[in-house]
């Protein structure tokens, strides 16, 4: 990523010494460097500048030995981190950040970069990782709650906390991390591992580095318009859990039964959160308790009080069919010790076996490095260095491309399992040939990019009947495409179970049996499952 240059002023200033912690290189190439010989060596080197830096050395590239800005092309730079990053692995330490500057005019553009290398190999993926899907109605405390969990901080009854979570214009532009999750926080043997500042992109990285179970929240909308945005948040990520905030001062709204139903229909795991409980007296908290234990019963849940059944009851029980309550406030701090508990030691859900499969939600170019595609990592495993199939393109078709690296919360790793929120830079593709939907796969999966499949779908609400040639808005996975609909037997009336055929309207997909979708029309809405795909 781009970055003051004053940085690099002062690195080239240092310089190269025997003894320091700087290096400089002009460029590294897989051929010349890492050869016979010559890789032990210059790992060596690499060993020598972490120890004399206390586990933390500087590598610029693309300057002469003498400190000369020389630049070198994006391709070139690529490269050199691949290469860099090798020896690091060889010396048992790590790429855990690179900066990068323009230089040379704009017809012969160049690139300068700084890396920084830390003791310790790369992080493992680890497997006490769960990812927990936020929802709930604007001005609930979603972000604010949030805010105070991976903080630690009592917010100052303004929202202040919120603004730890706040989306910035520059994150699209930030380099190779994935930050799908908006929160990300964890516990040792001693308690919750917060962050000091959330913003701070080290901040983030020692908490990865340092905890022994993450908790990775992935952000929705609590706007209404933008409801769109909150299936694909909750649909289109390998979550564990589900966390519903509904506000003691406002009760449950049509919005938070939105939710709510998004969330049981995919079957998550929910806790709800009874938010601004400082704010209202305690007959305005136990009736809103009330109407969110009524709202659970109607739709067949069994509502589970944590303050009077306990934690221990909330974490044996839990379930896509019990659904633990906890009364929080983010002034007081109320509560949120006891979500602290959950979140420690509530089991990871998701499954992690099987072949690799990346479902893509966001995409962006970085300098030096190319195309990179971000995701939650729906299956199996993947390691830098791997060939894996991309698409399916508009024509059907999957193009092989290569990892080139691997970034999970602003931390480079070596390896990601599933359920891992990450960034993948590839080879072999440009961003802009990469769209939202599309899918990583393992090339010995044999994916089938599939205009049309057969499912089994519930009616949630409709106005009149579905007939054939009706076109919801289809969101599996992190696809949300338009879609034709042909019911078994002509009709679907609301509440129905039936069987239908569903046509994409403009392109194929990755679909596979069993994969459950949510449909939506307007105030239509229902879900289903996948039963049979057809290879168009």
């Amino acid at each position: 990523m781009s970055a003051d240059r004053s940085v690099l002023n002062e690195a080239l200033e240092r310089g190269e010494e025997e003894g320091g912690n700087i290096e400089f290189k002009e460029r590294l190439s897989r051929d010349l460097h890492l050869a016979d010989g010559r890789m032990e060596s210059l790992a060596a080197q690499l060993r020598h500048r972490v120890l004399s830096g206390d586990g933390e050395a500087t590598y610029v590239v693309g300057v002469t030995d003498d400190g000369g800005i020389a630049g070198i092309s994006p391709a070139a730079f690529s490269e050199t981190m691949d290469v860099l990053s090798l020896l690091a692995e060889e010396a048992g330490a790590h790429i855990d950040t690179v900066e990068t500057w323009g230089v040379g005019d704009a017809g012969e553009r160049g690139l300068v970069g700084m890396a920084t290398v830390r003791e310790g190999a790369y992080l493992e993926s680890d497997d006490n990782h769960i990812i927990v899907g936020t929802a709930g109605h604007v001005d609930h405390g979603k972000s604010t709650l949030v805010g105070s969990l991976v903080t630690g901080q009592a917010d100052n009854g303004n929202g202040g906390t919120r603004g730890f979570l706040d989306v910035q214009p520059h994150e699209v532009e930030r380099g190779l991390s994935a930050d799908l999750s908006y929160a990300v926080y964890g516990f040792d043997e001693d308690g919750p591992v917060h962050m000091d500042n959330p913003h701070r992109r080290t901040d983030r990285a020692r908490v990865v580095e340092t905890a022994d179970r993450l908790v990775s929240f992935v952000d929705t909308v609590g706007h209404e318009p933008w409801l769109r945005t909150t299936i694909r948040g909750l649909v289109g990520q390998k979550l564990d859990y589900g966390l519903l905030v509904v506000a003691a001062d406002d009760g449950p709204t049509r919005t938070t039964r939105e939710h709510l139903g998004i969330l049981l229909a995919t079957e998550l795991p929910t806790v709800v959160a009874l938010t601004k409980v400082d704010a209202v007296s305690e007959e305005r908290i136990s009736e809103v308790e009330r109407e969110v234990e009524r709202l659970l019963r109607d739709v067949g849940k069994t509502p589970l009080l944590v303050e009077r059944h306990g934690v221990d009851a909330a974490v044996e029980e839990i379930s896509s069919s019990v659904v633990p309550i906890v009364q929080t406030s983010a002034v007081t701090m109320q509560g949120l010790d006891t979500l602290d508990q959950l979140f420690e030691r509530l089991p990871k859900t998701s499954a992690e076996g099987g072949q690799f499969r990346m479902y893509i939600d966001r995409t962006y170019s970085v300098t030096g490095v190319g195309a990179v595609a971000s995701g939650t990592v729906t299956a199996g495993s993947v390691e830098a260095g791997d060939t894996l199939l991309l698409g399916p393109m508009a024509d059907g078709q999957f193009r092989e491309v290569e990892v080139r690296s691997i970034e999970m919360h602003y931390h480079r790793v070596d390896r990601a399992k599933a359920g891992r929120i990450v960034g993948i830079a590839l080879k072999g593709v440009k961003e802009h040939e990469i769209d939202r939907g599309m899918v990583l796969v393992d090339p010995e999966m044999e994916p089938i990019a599939a205009k049309s499949f057969e499912a089994d779908v519930m009616v949630l609400n409709h106005p009149t009947r579905i007939g054939a040639g009706y076109e919801p808005v289809i969101h599996l996975e992190t696809v949300s495409e338009a879609a034709v609909f042909y019911p078994e037997g002509g009709q679907l009336l609301p509440g129905d179970t039936g069987h239908a055929r569903v046509e994409f309207k403009f392109r194929p997909y990755c679909v596979e049996e069993g994969q459950r979708f949510v449909f939506r029309e307007g105030q239509s809405k229902g879900v289903g499952t996948v039963t049979k795909v057809y290879r168009d």
